[in-house]
């Protein structure tokens, strides 16, 4: 999940997980990943929960910004593949979400 809007980023990882479930109404604790921008697109956030703990990992870019989906209210879902280019600083529009993998019930 993308926040659109650009948050404080002296905020950390408790913080991060209040305002997901305080402004998005979200779970910070289901081990979605939640990405956060600066109000400058060069840094990111990502907080989520691994089972253990809340993690945060944080990136700047040394030239150029993050391609950011326009500024409004609310989260945006991205797939793996979108968010792998987002945080390679790729256009992550231009990434398709593929199939999904069908699951096969082995019988016999």
């Amino acid at each position: 999940m993308v926040a659109t809007r650009p948050v404080d980023f002296r905020k950390g990882p408790d913080a991060l997980a209040a305002l997901v479930s305080d402004e998005y109404g979200g779970d910070p604790y289901t081990g979605v990943i939640y990405v956060f921008r600066a109000k400058l697109a060069d840094r990111i956030k990502l907080v989520w929960w691994n089972g253990t703990g809340l993690c945060l990992m944080a990136k700047r870019l040394e030239s150029g910004g993050f391609k950011w989906p326009s500024i409004q209210d609310g989260v945006l879902r991205v797939t793996a593949a979108q968010l792998g280019a987002l945080l390679e600083g790729l256009d992550w529009r231009r990434v398709h979400g593929g199939r999904r993998p069908i699951a096969l019930q082995i019988t016999g």
